[in-house]
């Protein structure tokens, strides 16, 4: 059962979409939410005793606040959610929204296995700071999630958000795809504003552009790795793990394809394709945060039951990003 105080901001979410649904978007309002630019998907600190470090936490997201990011995601597959209690996933949105600078994006990683968690830890995390819920597909059960299935969950909880919701799809963690026929319907939704596209298809990237160019949709490509491209089939911005170490990189990248500079854009996207691949499928989390330290950043212990690398995957690491001139 959802708690009388999680229900109070269920019916005010409601009455929002409700409000936009039957009479539009009310006066001022405009477009819906621009996502626009590039977000690291920050990773979660941890202590030598496996406990949440908010003071590192916040420390990082001091230093990554001078970058030109447009805002920051916290707890996607990079802030090791799913070994995160629910309270301490609500503090860690709670101490993000209080140590970003005005003007950032914080959206937040609400996704549960059920529609009612999600919607209840949806709520949770707007009422503590979340400009918009990022909510990932849930997997448990993937033999079973169908577009049916998936359309109406998340039907279900962007009816109830307060917040903007972005579909959230990492096959590589999750085993599935979000189906393009169910992300085109679900863009017709007016609390639903876009998509994180973690599964490195541009195809399906400008496919989904492509059927939703009706809609005020927007694609964000879920890795520095194919940023170039993605951009070239219309997405907006990024979600870039490679964001966390080579923050002003990034944005550069972004830059220079926004002004059709397209050369150089293609060799700084050559630059940054080993070290990506590095911090995501090759040494993942790991890795990532491996990287944070030697770039001045706190990376420290992932939580059980990830592992940290042994020296040879350290080496082959320093490797990826030393040849190409990062290190």
């Amino acid at each position: 059962m959802l708690v009388p105080r999680v229900w109070s901001s269920v019916r005010l979410g409601l009455s929002r979409v409700l409000s936009r649904t039957l009479g539009g978007w009310p006066s001022g309002e405009g477009r819906r939410m621009d996502l626009s630019g590039i977000y690291p998907p920050v990773t979660t600190p941890f202590t030598a005793t496996a406990e949440v470090d908010y003071g590192k936490l916040e420390e990082n997201l001091h230093k990554l606040g001078t970058l030109p990011f447009r805002g920051f995601v916290v707890q996607g597959s990079n802030g090791e959610f799913p070994f995160l209690t629910s309270s301490e996933r609500l503090e860690v949105v709670s101490r993000a929204r209080q140590a970003l600078p005005k003007g950032k994006l914080l959206l937040a990683g609400s996704g549960c296995e059920s529609t009612q968690a999600t919607v209840e830890m949806t709520v949770s995390m707007a009422q503590v700071g979340a400009d918009a819920a990022m909510v990932v597909t849930p997997c448990y059960y993937r033999g079973r999630m169908s577009s049916a299935a998936l359309i109406h969950h998340y039907t279900k909880v962007a009816d109830l958000s307060p917040v903007p919701v972005v579909l959230y799809s990492v096959p590589a963690n999750t085993g599935l795809d979000l189906p393009v026929d169910a992300v085109v319907t679900l863009s017709q939704h007016p609390n639903i504003v876009g998509i994180k596209d973690s599964g490195g298809d541009v195809t399906r990237i400008g496919l989904i552009v492509h059927k939703t160019r009706s809609q005020d949709f927007q694609v964000l490509a879920g890795s520095a790795g194919f940023l170039l491209a993605s951009y070239a089939v219309g997405a907006v911005g990024g979600v870039c793990a490679l964001a966390n170490v080579l923050g002003a990189q990034v944005c550069q990248l972004e830059r220079l394809c926004l002004t059709g500079q397209w050369e150089d854009a293609q060799k700084l996207q050559h630059r940054l394709i080993e070290p990506n691949t590095a911090v995501t499928r090759r040494f993942g989390i790991p890795g990532l945060k491996k990287t944070m330290d030697w770039f001045g950043y706190y990376g420290g212990p992932c939580r059980c039951p990830l592992q940290e690398l042994s020296p040879a995957q350290e080496e082959a690491l320093r490797l990826d990003f030393a040849s190409n001139g990062w290190l």
